[in-house]
């Protein structure tokens, strides 16, 4: 079984209709779904790991072993057990309660799921789905007779799981016919059953291999820089813990071999210490765990602190509540608030997250007329909108249509041909769906809101489309019902950029009507259209439809002969059923027919911005953060929106399209005149092509020389994302204001991203609110969902959640920066309250014998600590409130940016606050000691002291009489003016008191010095 798993799974999926015993033998996998990190069996092993990855927490692991050792320990165990115990509960009780809140909201979204067993759902079970009711929720699994008697002969060969979601590709075999299969007629996990009471399906994939879960990405641990450059401190203050007690081991050392060793009547050697060198080991070791405190056990915990503050902060916010939805903004993780305000660039979904995704009927180009100019239009006389349009006559026509052109309407009324084809192709050109559960009232359910949009405003203007069946179209015209037999839809796709379909009339004659972008519809026009071209073609010019967001299509028609129909047909569907090039084949037969076509005119298409949108841009461009969009919309559509929101200007000096199909041509598309030297062989980056070096490289920030665009298809950016061109397509991204990727798949935007952390330092920020996002939300450093109308999916899988894209400024300039200055701050001063207290000891080494002793009490210092402490705090808040306000992060973007890198090579260890305190610590410990030294003979002379300062009398001069002696001297005469004959025949030398007969085993250095001083005051009287 495990060998026809592995033959099957390479090249294709072969399963029969509830037939389980056979599908069992190809070990498919079940159902079920995990998308939290911890369960109950690893949550303690998973936890504990991702913990000990903290340098600090393994470290105080090692010191507990440690101080299990008595030889080398002054502090008991527990000193360590207890705070590190603290320190990984609390860590670990705050990631469990993040992991429960997102499983339970996702049980809560799929309790019926559970209920109704989803999860043993098997590849090759019957299940049956209701109307309105996701794929992925309450199936009915059916084994009733007559199904299983209809359906347990059919079989399925089918490709293998894959992430491409346009692409599906089998063939059913039941009752020896074979049926072709494409994506057309595959459900995909998280779509919606509409139009129908309920449906019986084929399960082809479950879990895992569901395309759904395919494009989801992976799961990861998200860490910030700060968390990295936390572990690299750790690292150097491990070295310099290491210096300092290797430096007082050695004087330690020392000192043992010149004092203590001749000094062990006083202070004796334990049995096991045999030399000063082995004393010195031990030292050493002692003071690796006295100086403990250097190393922050409790910065974890305190970091995390800070952080659940900061997420606080973002829930509370009012300013990012919205209220028409009584959503609030979500701080879904508490981990990432600091790397908010290191954001640089910004990857987002277009519609639904730049758009409201509600598409708006607003102008339209009729055989060369054009209506809808007075939108926007005022009164002069009254100065108020135009009256909206009377749609009374159509008892059909939908009540939230608005249309302010009323000659539209009376050409409709007038009986006008070429309006009543363009309005009847409108109705006729689509996929959509109708509903009419009540007399009367149509509910269109559309695979695109503009097609439903474009049948809304049809079915206003006299042109309802009000049914359909797999064969014909019933419209009513004008009040008239007119059933068109449907012969063929010719879809759209990225390539064609065209939907088409042909129908046969109630006057028997075959048409075939076309809509799609007018780049591609004019190539495919009559030759007698050019002078109708020409005038519509101004009029996109002249209305400015580009410039207003508004997304256009192209409306033309074409009257088929019988005998020509009949052979393109039969052609047609022997190209369906080719599993070999069907693709291909099918857009060779569908040029053939989509050609020669008349003009009938053109729609323009509101598809709304969000609030504020066109704003929050304007900012974030301000504060250097630059937006690339990541859109699976038409170029057309996405350039139009790129426009209206302000990525794109009219002033840039020129938009970059790359759609290139092959290597070399992309390759010089990406080589534009950006930066001309980019094409000579020493740019950088071009040696590193050609070097290919296996150290990891970072692409250096470059200038454009002006103010450039770029826009790139799906097709040419899968080119472009593998091999050298990768870094060709950064390269030149990154010199652009702005980016547009269209056509994308949602592995795509995955890669996307990666590419970006792969080969520039910067943190990057992901923003959506479909299931198509979710990779990306994945990917990037941060993911931030929308709940919008596309359900919870990207919400459920983000770090920060809320309902419009203009929250994100206030999310990046305000929180973003709040969270990193305190963050900043609080390093700062963790670090340097550390280092001081723990450079004490170092200093009291030097008047201890390197002992390895302690030398303050806490309770001393605790009232002077209050007083310091409460007595600051006022005014510090004070002044952090009035700098750190929120008014002039938003006033002053560019001002109060703060976009510096979390790294070793620029943080506040460079900082010159840091050095400052660095030499003050030094020379504040360093004075006190050499002024004592030199003013302690001045103020406390000792006797020796009084001795040496005391002058002899000056003796007037004697004269004698020079003798000439022998020039050999006696040494003798010049050591001594007197003897110590006298005192030693006294016998007070001998009168020292004896010492006690056993010493203490610890001594501390005031029962030395007691000692030294008792013996020298004996020695001297």
């Amino acid at each position: 079984s495990h060998r026809l798993s592995h033959l099957f799974s390479e090249h294709e999926r072969y399963l029969q209709a509830n037939n389980k015993e056979f599908n069992s033998i190809f070990v498919y996998p079940n159902n079920t779904i995990k998308t939290s990190k911890y369960s109950v069996f690893n949550f303690l092993p998973l936890n504990l790991f991702e913990q000990f990855q903290r340098l600090a927490n393994a470290y105080f692991l090692i010191l507990l072993f440690l101080q299990l050792i008595p030889q080398i320990s002054s502090l008991t165990w527990y000193t360590t057990m207890t705070p590190l115990m603290v320190v990984l509960s609390i860590t670990a009780v705050k990631d469990a309660i993040d992991d429960l809140v997102k499983a339970d909201i996702q049980r809560l979204f799929s309790y019926r799921m559970k209920e109704d067993k989803w999860m043993n759902v098997q590849v090759g079970d019957i299940i049956k789905l209701e109307n309105n009711q996701p794929v992925t929720e309450k199936p009915e699994i059916t084994d009733a007779e007559l199904l299983y008697l209809h359906f347990s002969a059919g079989e399925v060969r089918c490709e293998a799981p894959n992430n491409k979601l346009d692409r599906f590709s089998g063939i059913l075999t039941y009752k020896g016919k074979n049926y072709f299969l494409d994506h057309d007629k595959l459900l995909l996990r998280g779509c919606i059953i509409r139009n129908t009471d309920w449906c019986y399906g084929l399960v082809i994939y479950t879990g895992p291999d569901t395309k759904l879960m395919q494009n989801s990405g992976k799961s990861t641990f998200k860490r910030t820089q700060i968390d990295h450059l936390m572990n690299v401190l750790v690292l150097w203050i491990f070295l310099g813990l290491g210096i300092i007690c290797f430096v007082l081991a050695v004087g330690h050392g020392i000192w043992q071999n010149k004092k203590g060793y001749h000094f062990q009547i006083f202070l004796p050697w334990e049995k096991y210490v045999s030399s000063s060198a082995v004393s010195a080991i031990l030292i050493f070791w002692s003071y690796f765990i006295i100086l403990n405190t250097m190393v922050p056990i409790s910065l974890y915990v305190s970091v995390e602190i800070i952080r659940l503050g900061n997420s606080l902060y973002i829930n509370w916010d009012r300013k990012m509540f919205y209220a028409p939805r009584n959503t609030p903004a979500q701080a879904r993780t508490t981990t990432l608030n600091e790397e908010l305000g290191q954001v640089k660039y910004v990857f987002s979904d277009k519609t639904g997250t730049l758009t409201q995704n509600i598409m708006i009927f607003n102008k339209c180009s009729i055989n060369g007329k054009l209506y809808g100019m007075h939108v926007f239009l005022l009164d002069d006389k009254n100065e108020t909108p135009k009256e909206k349009v009377d749609f009374s006559y159509n008892k059909l026509a939908d009540p939230k249509f608005s249309f302010y052109d009323k000659t539209l309407v009376e050409a409709v009324k007038k009986g006008d041909h070429w309006v009543h084809l363009f309005f009847r192709s409108l109705s006729l050109c689509h996929t959509v769906m109708s509903e009419e559960k009540v007399e009367g009232m149509l509910v269109y359910q559309a695979q695109s809101p503009d097609e439903g949009a474009l049948v809304t405003a049809a079915r206003n203007f006299g042109f309802v489309f009000r049914s359909r069946t797999s064969e014909t179209v019933i419209l009513v015209e004008m009040g008239k019902t007119r059933v068109y037999q449907l012969l063929t839809i010719l879809d759209f796709n990225n390539v064609r950029k065209r939907m088409s379909v042909i129908v046969r009339t109630p006057e028997d004659r075959i048409m075939l009507f076309c809509k799609g972008a007018d780049t591609i519809i004019c190539e495919l026009l009559h030759p007698s259209c050019s002078s109708l071209c020409d005038v519509t073609m101004e009029h996109l010019d002249v209305s400015d439809y580009a410039s207003e967001g508004l997304r256009t299509l192209m409306v033309a028609y074409r009257e088929l002969d019988e005998a020509f129909f009949q052979d393109w047909s039969k052609r047609h569907n022997e190209a369906c059923l080719s599993l070999e090039n069907r693709e291909s084949r099918l857009s060779s037969i569908y040029e053939e027919v989509e050609k020669d076509l008349m003009l009938l005119g053109v729609t323009a298409i509101e598809d709304k911005l969000q609030d504020g949108v066109p704003e929050t841009i304007i900012i974030l461009n301000k504060a250097k953060i630059r937006l690339w969009v990541l859109t699976g919309d038409k170029q057309e559509t996405a350039v139009n929106i790129a426009y209206s929101c302000n990525l794109f200007e009219d002033e840039m000096d020129e938009v970059f399209i790359v759609e290139g199909r092959d290597d070399e041509t992309i390759r010089k598309e990406l080589r534009n005149k950006m930066k001309p030297e980019s094409l000579l062989d020493s740019d950088p980056i071009n040696i590193y092509l050609t070097t290919k070096p296996k150290r990891p490289f970072e692409i250096p920030e470059e200038v454009a020389n002006g103010n450039y665009g770029l826009i790139i298809n799906g097709y040419s950016l899968a080119y472009a994302l593998e091999g050298n061109l990768e870094l060709e397509l950064l390269r030149t991204a990154c010199m652009c204001k702005g980016v547009i990727c269209c056509r994308m798949t949602p592995l795509q935007k995955a890669q996307v991203v990666e590419l970006m952390k792969r080969y520039k330092k910067v943190v990057t920020l992901a923003i959506g609110d479909g299931a198509n996002d979710v990779s990306m939300i994945k990917a990037a450093h941060i993911g931030v969902g929308i709940s919008g109308q596309e359900g919870v999916q990207a919400m459920l899988n983000s770090d920060f959640a809320f309902s419009q894209f203009q929250y994100l400024q206030r999310l990046l300039l305000v929180h973003g920066r709040w969270s990193y200055n305190r963050m900043c701050k609080f390093l700062s001063y963790f670090f340097y309250k550390n280092f001081t207290f723990t450079l004490v000891h170092f200093w009291y080494a030097f008047f201890n014998g390197f002992s390895a002793q302690i030398v303050l009490k806490t309770t001393y210092w605790t009232m002077i600590s209050h007083v310091i402490i409460w007595g600051s705090l006022g005014f510090y808040f004070c002044m952090s409130f009035l700098l750190y306000s929120d008014g002039l992060c938003l006033a002053f973007p560019d001002v109060f940016q703060f976009l510096g890198k979390a790294l070793p090579s620029g943080n506040a260890l460079n900082q010159p606050q840091m050095l400052l305190s660095i030499i003050l610590s030094v020379v504040l410990c360093m004075l006190p000691v050499i002024g004592y030294q030199f003013l302690k003979p001045l103020f406390w002379p000792i006797s020796v002291d009084k001795v040496k300062c005391r002058r002899l009398p000056r003796q007037s001069p004697v004269r004698t009489k020079l003798k000439h002696s022998s020039t050999r001297r006696s040494a003798y005469a010049f050591s001594h003016k007197h003897g110590f004959g006298a005192l030693i025949t006294s016998g007070q030398t001998m009168k020292m008191p004896p010492l006690p007969s056993e010493l203490p085993e610890h001594i501390n250095s005031s029962s030395l010095l007691f000692v030294v001083f008792h013996f020298l005051h004996y020695y001297y009287h």
